[in-house]
């Protein structure tokens, strides 16, 4: 992957994946990956931190995160000054399906480093990547056979994914709103879809220590960034697909979540001052949110 490379691509029923590029050193806090996933680097290096732990993941290395986990996340650039990434997110219908055909023990721990993948596994990966952004020339059955082919490869290195099915009401929800994320979300519609009441909702909820409010921001702001992440779109127009007709609005809504402007995690485009907003952001409150 070159190092302005980025794409974003969803295929239902197969996956999702995301190749990201960034320029300038940024830490995110309070993360949240919501599904399975397997994390390539290309180059730079990312930090994982919780409470369970830390990881360091280095260019030509993978990982792979169990669903349902929150992390600080520092991205740090490689000697040419980028980081680059690509995810891929198995469909949940994808790991349901393996999971009947080759049953085994409970899924592995929740952070799995892979170290360096040698030449089998990356050409894998890399035609997993591809059914997924192809589903004019690669038929579905193909492509969900090359993404279930990496999950026969990470069973062969002792790494099992599951496919959560006790997910808390919070999952619930944030799945719920990343499923049509710039809807005019209100509490009684989310009650509604969901078969609760609003005060169930809201008393559920705030017993996991949340609110509508907040998820609906913080799915937003997480979109958000990986958008800036992984697309060339310009700001404005990621902040409508989110559901912010005010690009101010969300420019102060994404300062206050992550602790700098959406621009910076496009550093090539503003230099010096990417790195100033980095610096800056060491120095404000932790915020509380898809990592690159």
């Amino acid at each position: 992957m070159s190092d302005h490379a980025r794409s974003l691509k969803a295929r239902p029923g197969v996956g999702f994946s995301a190749s990201i590029a960034q320029f300038c050193e940024l830490r995110f806090s309070r993360l949240v990956v919501d599904r399975p996933s397997l994390i390539v680097l290309s180059h730079g290096s990312k930090l994982l931190q919780s409470p369970r732990g830390q990881w360091t993941v280095r260019g030509g290395e993978a990982v792979v995160l169990a669903g349902g986990q929150t992390f600080d996340v520092t991205n740090r650039m490689s000697e040419r000054g980028s980081y680059g990434a690509r995810w891929l997110v198995w469909d949940p219908a994808v790991l349901a399906s393996f999971e009947r055909s080759a049953p085994g023990g409970p899924a592995t721990q929740s952070v799995a480093l892979l170290g360096r993948i040698d030449e089998a596994f990356a050409a894998a990966f890399d035609r997993a990547i591809e059914a997924v952004g192809d589903a004019t020339h690669i038929p579905e059955a193909v492509a969900r056979h090359r993404v279930t082919e990496l999950l026969v490869w990470l069973s062969l290195k002792g790494v099992r994914i599951s496919q959560e099915e006790n997910l808390s009401l919070t999952a619930r929800v944030r799945r719920l709103l990343e499923s049509s994320i710039a809807d005019p979300w209100t509490i009684a519609t989310i009650a509604d879809r969901l078969a609760l009441s609003e005060a169930t909702l809201r008393r559920r909820l705030s017993q996991e220590g949340t609110t509508v409010g907040d998820l609906l921001v913080d799915v937003r702001m997480s979109q958000a960034m990986l958008l800036l992440q992984s697309t060339d779109q310009a700001v404005n127009r990621i902040a409508l697909d989110v559901g912010y007709e005010s690009p101010s609005r969300f420019a102060n809504r994404f300062r206050e979540r992550f602790g700098f402007a959406p621009t910076a995690i496009r550093g090539h485009a503003r230099g010096g001052s990417a790195a100033r907003e980095a610096r800056r952001s060491e120095a404000l409150p932790e915020a509380t949110g898809f990592m690159g």
